[in-house]
């Protein structure tokens, strides 16, 4: 019997020191409902955590709790998309669970080794990469330790993150 592949929640809970999180899209699942419902005008209440928390940003929560640095790294054409007003909106919501946030402009990219997919990087050591569909929907997500992948992959984010321009900094082009 072969074993099932930990997934993403199982290495955010058994991780020891950092993960990280590159997103490289303009948009994603068009049709989330939470992005549906920003689109007809709702705004979430910022005062009302429990009207907003969810299960995602509790393990974050519990992971930064344990001293693991969660970062998230954007990288976005300007000017941007409807969608990453959405993200940027809803930001609060990753900050509040300890994660920090940054934003790059995707023209400051161009002399940066990238991967052509997003990612997250778990203690340097396994990195779960995410498939999207051209209109920006889940496809499915692949868990790698291969050393080359890694390697690029926290090279990429590190390069990222330097340049990035910090959530509460970032102005909306």
């Amino acid at each position: 019997m072969v074993a099932a592949e930990p997934t993403l929640e199982d290495l955010l809970r058994s991780c020891r020191r950092s993960a990280v999180h590159l997103e490289l899209r303009d948009g994603y699942m068009r049709d989330d409902p939470l992005y549906l419902r920003w689109q007809a005008g709702h705004r979430d209440d910022r005062s009302d955590r429990a009207s907003w928390w969810s299960p995602w940003l509790q393990l974050v929560a519990d992971a930064t709790a344990r001293g693991v640095e969660v970062r998230r790294a954007r990288v976005v054409s300007e000017p941007v998309s409807e969608y990453v007003r959405f993200e940027h909106e809803i930001t609060f919501r990753n900050v509040a669970s300890g994660e920090a946030v940054r934003w790059l402009p995707r023209r400051r990219t161009t002399d940066l080794p990238l991967p052509g997919n997003d990612f997250w990087l778990i203690d340097d050591r396994v990195a779960v990469i995410h498939h999207f569909s051209g209109d920006g929907d889940f496809v499915d997500d692949e868990t790698t330790d291969d050393p080359e992948v890694v390697k690029l992959c926290a090279s990429a984010f590190a390069a990222v993150w330097e340049r990035a321009v910090p959530h509460q900094d970032y102005v909306l082009a």
